[in-house]
């Protein structure tokens, strides 16, 4: 089955325990996740495993204080991963307006530097629409593995 290396970032939980939903059920599913909560360019530089950003957004469409030393990381030193599959779920609220789910806009630019290859639409789970995340997470996750 497939190794999945799942970036997260996390402010007040939720897009961590939406990862770790995500883990449980692909773990089951007989796939290897690895669930990072402070992620370093060293974790995917080691290895080709699928990455999944899975991340909150924070202020105004700004990226997790756990997640921004690696998104910092990334753009400056742009490790080239040449077709590296990816895919992002991300966190946010869309009373927000224009910065709404901002953190996985930037996550996404900052891999497409590295020539990664983007698997599938970004799904974007709005709170005031949702209060499981991880209900809209898991079959989206599902279909971007049988995507790559």
């Amino acid at each position: 089955m497939t190794d999945i290396r799942i970036l997260v970032g996390s402010v007040y939980g939720s897009a961590l325990m939406t990862a770790k939903a995500i883990k449980a059920a692909l773990d089951a599913d007989g796939h290897s996740v690895t669930v990072l909560e402070n992620p370093t360019l060293d974790d995917i530089t080691s290895n080709s495993a699928p990455l999944l950003v899975c991340t909150s957004t924070t202020g105004q469409g700004e990226i997790p204080g756990n997640l921004l030393p690696f998104y910092l990381a990334l753009r400056e030193q742009l490790p080239q991963q040449p077709g590296r599959p990816f895919g992002v779920i991300v966190l946010g609220d869309s009373s927000y307006g224009e910065t709404f789910c901002g953190a996985g806009k930037l996550m996404e630019e900052a891999l497409y530097e590295t020539a990664a290859r983007k698997v599938g639409e970004t799904l974007c789970i709005d709170a005031l629409e949702t209060q499981e995340p991880e209900n809209e997470a898991l079959p989206w996750v599902r279909k971007w593995i049988s995507a790559m």
